[in-house]
């Protein structure tokens, strides 16, 4: 029975040590046994210490070691600092990288519930030639180029962007039926794995007020008939819906809402539920979820990070039935 949690701590820079403290500490003893971290030893226990966070660490050179619920196992991450809180950025870079590909190893030995990855600033991921997290793992997943689909997760409500950490002036460019198909295809399959049932899905235009449909709009030429076409394979979508009324009370009766870009689902999705939200990867070998904001620079050592987040991460996890 896979039943253990790994928390890869991410972002040394970063409140990260702040939220795996605070959501450890609020977790029932059941679950803080399965929970592990991907991190270094040293650079946790000064973070704990400079915050006045007083937690119990231990550190494990395996999955398979057991320790008391009220301990935070530690598989160590080798890493050089001076100061914890400022790490280079190169040795940062160095650090998550190596977090994240043991994290996939042991993905991928199958004996994971799944992995929790802490904020990462992506200018650490540019070594390795991919975008962020999600396009790292989907690569070493073998995962075939955009079949990975980046889902927002509220027990109410997910939304989807088509594109994703791309700059605005090229999303039209990136618009096509076969990045909806491989993108929608991968929603529809992963939703019901992990929900046991077939999403709605309400997909939106591009433009304001879908460009009135225009006969020249990328409504009328790529998403209408992509959707149509869609249908025809059996997927519960309607669209394109009109982004500036949707969120207000419309958005209730779809499961999942795609928009053509980042910040046209993110900034209102947050808007309505702040940070009980987490990011789900769909489409890898494994379950790999974080939480929905990033490393939170501007608030280090304040100690005013919400762990909300990941908390939820981890309760989402729990949960699962594998």
């Amino acid at each position: 029975m896979k039943h253990k949690i790994l928390i890869v701590s991410g972002d040394p820079n970063s409140i990260n040590s702040e939220i795996i403290y605070k959501t450890f500490k609020n977790l029932n003893a059941g679950i803080k046994n399965k929970i592990y971290i991907i991190s270094n030893f040293n650079l946790l226990d000064k973070q704990f210490k400079k915050l006045k966070l007083k937690i119990k660490l231990t550190e494990v050179k395996s999955l398979n070691e057991l320790k008391a619920s009220n301990k935070l196992k530690i598989i160590n991450v080798p890493l050089s600092f001076k100061n914890p809180f400022k790490v280079s950025p190169n040795e940062a870079s160095k650090f998550v990288i190596k977090c994240l590909n043991m994290a996939h190893s042991l993905a991928m030995e199958n004996k994971l519930k799944g992995i929790i990855n802490c904020p990462v600033d992506k200018t650490l991921i540019k070594k390795t030639k991919k975008i962020g997290v999600t396009e790292l793992l989907a690569s070493k997943c073998n995962i075939k180029k955009n079949s990975e689909v980046m889902m927002i997760y509220n027990k109410n409500l997910s939304v989807v962007p088509l594109t994703t950490h791309i700059r605005v002036k090229n999303v039209s460019k990136q618009i096509n039926y076969n990045l909806l198909k491989v993108k929608m295809i991968t929603l529809n399959k992963y939703y019901k794995k992990l929900f046991t049932k077939k999403p709605k899905i309400g997909i939106l235009g591009l433009n304001p007020h879908n460009a009135e449909l225009s006969k020249d709009s990328e409504e009328i030429l790529k998403i209408k008939p992509s959707i149509l076409k869609l249908k025809k394979k059996g997927l519960n979508a309607l669209g394109p819906l009109v982004s500036d009324t949707l969120f207000i009370e419309k958005y209730k009766k779809f499961n999942v809402i795609v928009g053509m870009y980042h910040d046209q689902v993110l900034t209102p999705f947050k808007s309505l539920f702040h940070f009980d939200a987490i990011n789900i990867t769909l489409g890898l070998n494994y379950i790999r979820v974080s939480p929905d904001h990033g490393p939170g620079r501007d608030i280090v050592g304040k100690k005013k990070a919400n762990s909300l987040s990941l908390t939820q991460c981890v309760k989402f996890i729990n949960q699962l039935k594998t």
